[in-house]
């Protein structure tokens, strides 16, 4: 009795349509309802045939080959659930997760795919993501997937296969791209980055629009040539696992030392924080935050030209810029 039998796939089907109507009624896809039948399609149990879920005494392990049927069943209920799932744990450090849907519903929306655009997926996770693309494109060879670790690579070539998808997954650092894929239409991150890696852009074709995390937040950047590009962030927030590869360091923590108490809540005190780290001090990040009214993501943005990338507040030229390193 395994992941893959007839019995789990039907129950697996009327799961799925509960999480095509849940994030319907979330109106994630309501500018591009094309996704909804990418969504509807995709076996995404088929990606995460293991999984840990959080408790009181370390991370449960759920198992689609368990013998067990009540633990198979909590198994396909949570494979469904709108919730990210750790999939894979590294001396109980989460390395590798597969994000919530109506997350990935709202940044490949967010995207602005269109029929034909190459793609290039930073972060292969468990594949599920780079399967939904392939089907909405209709070709898996404009798909490119790319992660760091081997072991991640190579499963979520599994699962694509067990799906029935074949884009081309790579192994190496992200931040260098595939040149040998580009030119690019697209590229989207799904993990957490410091700042825009200047070769994505010159491997992109103007024009070509960059979906990434940074912060706490989904920067949509437009390439103007191989050296230029500027967007602004989404409204949502978006917790990432940070990108590994050489030289990368995690954020920094926001130190609360002589902060209001309100300022350990505020969700968009600590985006500010997080995108003007190493320029403003907590106390001075504070200050302005408060002084623009409590802003918005949607208020900030990105520029980078050439050696130079920056994060601003309301216009990219200023007066509030800061760099990003």
């Amino acid at each position: 009795m395994g992941a893959h039998d007839t019995e789990t796939d039907g129950r697996a089907a009327a799961a799925r349509a509960a999480l095509v109507r849940e994030i319907d009624a979330d109106g994630a896809w309501a500018a591009d309802p094309v996704w909804r039948e990418a969504f509807a399609t995709v076996p995404r149990h088929l990606f995460v045939p293991y999984y840990f879920v959080a408790g009181r005494g370390g991370y449960e392990r759920r198992w689609g080959e368990s013998p067990d049927p009540e633990a198979r069943e909590r198994w396909l209920r949570g494979a469904y659930a709108d919730v990210p799932l750790a999939t894979r744990l590294r001396d109980g450090e989460l390395i590798s997760s597969s994000s919530q849907p109506s997350l990935m519903a709202r940044m490949l929306v967010a995207l602005r795919v269109a029929d034909g655009d190459r793609v290039l997926e930073v972060g292969a996770g468990t594949g599920y993501n780079a399967a939904l693309l392939a089907h909405r494109l209709g070709d898996d060879d404009i798909v490119t997937t790319i992660d760091l670790e081997p072991e991640i690579t190579e499963s979520a070539r599994q699962h694509l296969a067990a799906a029935g998808y074949h884009p081309v997954v790579v192994t190496g650092d992200g931040a260098r791209g595939v040149p040998e894929r580009a030119p690019f239409d697209r590229i989207i991150a799904t993990c957490a980055l410091p700042t825009v890696p200047r070769a994505w852009l010159a491997q992109c074709r103007p024009g070509a629009r960059v979906l990434t995390p940074l912060a706490t937040g989904l920067l949509a950047l437009t390439v103007r040539d191989a050296e230029h590009a500027e967007g602004r962030f989404l409204p949502g927030a978006a917790y990432f696992v940070p990108l590994r590869g050489e030289g990368r360091g995690q954020p920094a923590e926001l130190s609360s030392a002589g902060l209001p108490g309100r300022a350990r809540e505020q969700d968009l005190f600590h985006f500010l924080f997080a995108l003007v780290r190493g320029t403003l001090g907590p106390q001075e990040a504070y200050a302005l935050w408060e002084r623009e009214g409590e802003p918005e993501r949607g208020r900030y943005g990105v520029t980078v030209a050439g050696e130079h990338a920056w994060a601003w507040l309301d216009d990219p030229e200023g007066p509030y810029l800061w760099p990003l390193r």
